[in-house]
């Protein structure tokens, strides 16, 4: 193959769109690929600059209602969603929710249902004590580990 040619070819696939160009002629055959540079474009969305002492009061407030919320729970019992589905608190949409924030359960109640991947799991108690809160809305998706109920043990 004529070296001149080759040199053409090059020429050609680079003014062209075309990546990959593989010519056999008399038994030598000659691949031809150009490296395609990708540009990857960052925008970062505007935030408006606010004054520090309110973001300073912000924390103040916000570390204010974590620990609230800690001493809340303090000294309750988390259930956690043993997988990620879909929380439903009824075993069907016209039927009564399993439980209510008040009732007393045993260790192996069933509490709630967690559908994934159209199989309804049954989500049992691993405690005996009252139902202090829900954590989760009836049809909202949860994840992993997720606190799904607060319970009062006894």
């Amino acid at each position: 193959m004529d070296i001149n040619l080759i040199k053409k070819l090059i020429k050609i696939l680079e003014a062209s769109e075309v990546t990959d160009l593989e010519i056999e002629e008399s038994g030598t055959r000659v691949k031809l690929a150009k490296k395609i540079r990708v540009n990857q474009t960052v925008s970062y969305a505007h935030t408006p600059v606010s004054n520090p002492l309110n973001q300073q009061n912000s924390a103040v407030e916000s570390t204010t209602e974590v620990k609230k919320s800690v001493d809340e729970n303090a000294g309750l019992h988390e259930i956690k969603s043993p997988i990620v589905g879909t929380f439903y608190r009824a075993p069907a949409p016209d039927a009564d929710a399993y439980i209510q924030v008040g009732d007393v359960v045993s260790a192996g109640t069933v509490l709630c249902i967690v559908e994934a991947m159209k199989l309804m799991n049954e989500i049992e108690s691993d405690a005996s004590g009252k139902i202090v809160k829900i954590l989760v809305e009836n049809g909202k998706p949860v994840e992993y580990n997720q606190p799904l109920f607060l319970l009062q043990k006894s």
